[in-house]
């Protein structure tokens, strides 16, 4: 083979090269945030990632999980930023050097949703561990996350504060699916049985039959998100400055200012509330 073809073909694969080289970098221009169900379910990513890809060109992908199957993958190094909804295990994350810092995002509420029938007697209460107390002692069916999810964190406080061991109606009044808000929502409405979830889910949802929330306005049920970007010492693998990029956006004017603007039929889902400097 002659030298000036041997240089040619030298030229042609360095090209090649390049251009792989180029392409894989292009590739590498996304994150993992590890999140949970009730985020996604609402359809928030949907309306607020488009607006930040076109910002940074950077791609967001979204693994929706329970809040304490979300925290086991970052911890396990698969993703680059956290954004779930369960404070004391997002600061145990924190403390424990998983990532950080730990920073306040949105907020919204917890309702309880319930049948028409309401057997019960629980409708217009805005004391949940009260209304609780009394679909136990109804043996009234409840439909449980029973996931480890920061929704079923929450619910199993409120159990505490009614003083109720639902461990005793597992399986019998007590159901729990193992599945994510939106999943339980139909099993819960198929079976006739009271729900706690997010109130962004609720509002998304399609499936309400002739459901309606039953219980709501209890200080108890607030439900604060926080943002933390994933230790890079941790995991090595962490994109932390696509992550960071991500996370300054969404604490920004423009990003808490996306959140404020989703709606579905005029109501808001989520509330900003990032700390302003």
């Amino acid at each position: 083979m002659s030298s000036r073809l041997l240089s040619a073909v030298a030229v042609a694969l360095f090209g090649a090269g390049a251009l792989f080289s180029a392409s894989v970098q292009a590739e590498d221009k996304s994150i993992i945030v590890q999140s949970t169900t009730s985020t996604a379910n609402s359809g928030l990513y949907d309306y607020i990632l488009p607006i930040f890809k076109e910002k940074t060109g950077i791609t967001v992908n979204v693994v929706a999980v329970g809040t304490g199957q979300a925290i086991k993958n970052a911890q396990n190094c698969d993703g680059d930023v956290l954004l779930v909804h369960s404070k004391a295990s997002e600061e145990k994350f924190v403390a424990e050097g998983f990532g950080g810092p730990r920073t306040d995002l949105m907020y919204n509420d917890f309702v309880i949703v319930g049948p028409p029938a309401d057997p019960a007697g629980v409708a217009g209460s805005s004391d949940a561990a009260a209304a609780l107390k009394k679909i136990a002692e109804a043996n009234a069916l409840f439909a449980s996350r029973g996931d480890d999810s920061g929704t079923h964190k929450k619910e199993k406080s409120l159990w505490k504060a009614a003083g109720v061991d639902t461990a005793a109606g597992s399986g019998k009044w007590y159901r729990e699916t193992g599945s994510g808000m939106g999943a339980t929502l139909n099993a819960g409405i198929g079976m006739g049985a009271y729900v706690l979830t997010d109130r962004a889910t609720w509002i998304s949802f399609k499936n309400k039959g002739d459901y309606k929330i039953a219980v709501e306005g209890d200080k108890s049920m607030y439900n604060q998100y926080g943002t933390i970007l994933v230790s890079k010492e941790k995991c090595p693998s962490v994109k932390a400055d696509l992550g960071q990029t991500f996370i300054d956006w969404l604490l920004t004017g423009e990003g808490q200012k996306a959140i404020a603007s989703y709606k579905i039929d005029g109501q808001q889902l989520f509330f900003p509330n990032a700390p302003t400097s």
